[in-house]
């Protein structure tokens, strides 16, 4: 009997969200220092988490989140990667917009070199999804919507999520 593939995809879709979060955390990381906190959400957290980002979406009058939470119903898993802040004390960067790390810390800004840590690290991952054609997108509006959920407990900065699926048009990207 022929095995089909609604059978396996799931589970195809799943091994290769670990495999997504591997790729992330083996990404370069400045001084080495890695803040990377990385999960998978499958399930009934989906809804969830789509519930979540329609209610942001209600309160700001943000057609973004209503789109997306929507969306994401259709993923079989969500790849979430955020960062923590820790300022790292180097001397000439200024890249947050502040003099010197005392003063982003002070201030609570995000470090961007942090945020560019978090984007090499989305950028691995998504690279995983596109050599196995999953469709893929990074999407902000999941990432704040499970921060506010902590599914990456508490310290964590930004947050970016990156839904998965295996269909005949990639969901995420030809929506309404």
């Amino acid at each position: 009997m022929p095995v089909r593939e609604k059978e396996f995809k799931d589970k195809i879709i799943e091994q290769i969200a670990q495999e997504m979060c591997l790729a992330a955390r083996t990404a370069p990381k400045a001084r080495g220092l890695d803040l990377l906190e990385i999960a998978i959400i499958k399930g009934s957290e989906i809804k969830k988490l789509s519930d979540k980002m329609i209610k942001l979406g209600e309160k700001e009058n943000n057609r973004t989140f209503l789109r997306d939470g929507d969306n994401i119903l259709k993923a079989a898993a969500i790849v979430v990667i955020g960062t923590k802040t820790q300022y790292l004390g180097l001397r000439l960067c200024g890249f947050c917009g502040f003099p010197g790390c005392a003063e982003a810390e002070k201030a609570k800004v995000v470090c961007a070199i942090n945020s560019g840590d978090l984007g090499i690290a989305i950028g691995s991952a998504v690279s995983v999804a596109m050599d196995h054609r999953i469709d893929n997108r990074i999407m902000y509006s999941v990432g704040k919507a499970a921060m506010e959920l902590g599914f990456l407990g508490n310290g964590v900065a930004a947050v970016y999520g990156i839904p998965l699926s295996a269909t005949g048009k990639n969901p995420f990207f030809d929506r309404k």
